[in-house]
């Protein structure tokens, strides 16, 4: 999918990435940009300077997330591209403890990192399929294809949100849609600022340079969006021998560990 003349819906669209996305596809040629954030300054800073609609919407009400769509629709006439790229980063509370995360840690990572996308989905699909195609992204993270050590809540909901975007371009590419998914490694955001172990990712991009990467992969139409291309050394490295790879996790893990708790 090539940008220019297109329609896009962006969530996280405040900041970050989803930022970076909105002003990169603007540069594209994109036609119209609804910026939807739960910070509805935010996305109305991003909107005006992007020439596109802001919208403050929670992913995690799904009746936001159709009004959302219904906006973008009645305003611009459809949608080509939905970009669910809104996320949430859940760590546990005790790093030494995989259960230690509250059940409202875990139900938040769910309805955020993976209904979200399906409610977006679930909107914007009637009308792409009525059109005869459209495209849909989801950020998801390298997390939801190898692992993140101290937040099983955030990997594991990763790794769902990975396989309901495979669901749905299997399903639906006789649809004419097309599915990415966005797994970068580490990103210069506020999410992973002061996070644990920020400084031994080997790789931290600028949230400019992943738009960049957005773009170049959906114009080839790419189910697999990698910005760190060392991702995949990694996810071969998993599938090829898993018992290899959880050990080498055990010594990531240890490296990251705070000293009292080791």
């Amino acid at each position: 999918m090539k940008l220019d003349g297109k329609v896009a819906v962006i969530t996280g669209g405040g900041g970050g990435i989803g930022k970076a996305m909105a002003e990169r596809f603007r540069k594209e040629g994109a036609v119209g940009l609804l910026i939807a954030d739960r910070d509805g300054d935010a996305a109305q800073a991003v909107a005006k300077a992007v020439g596109g609609v802001a919208v403050q919407a929670d992913v995690a009400d799904e009746a936001q997330v159709r009004g959302m769509v219904a906006l973008a629709e009645d305003r611009f006439g459809r949608i080509d591209l939905m970009c669910s790229n809104a996320g949430v980063s859940v760590r546990d509370p005790d790093f030494d403890n995989a259960t230690s995360a509250s059940n409202e840690t875990w139900m938040l990572g769910w309805t955020v990192n993976v209904m979200a996308h399906v409610y977006a989905a679930r909107a914007a699909l009637p009308g792409m399929i009525a059109r005869g195609g459209g495209h849909f992204l989801h950020t998801v993270s390298a997390a939801g294809l190898l692992s993140q050590p101290g937040s099983p809540a955030y990997a594991t909901t990763k790794h769902a949100a990975v396989g309901f975007a495979e669901a749905l371009a299997i399903t639906h590419k006789r649809d004419n849609i097309g599915v990415s998914i966005l797994c970068p490694q580490a990103v210069d955001t506020p999410m992973i600022r002061g996070a644990r172990g920020s400084q031994a990712v080997d790789g931290v991009m600028s949230p400019e340079d992943v738009a960049g990467f957005v773009v170049d992969g959906l114009a080839q139409e790419t189910f697999l969006i990698l910005p760190h291309p060392q991702v995949l050394t990694y996810m071969q490295r998993k599938v090829g021998d898993y018992d290899r790879w959880i050990r080498g996790m055990v010594r990531l893990r240890d490296g990251l560990s705070p000293p009292t708790a080791r």
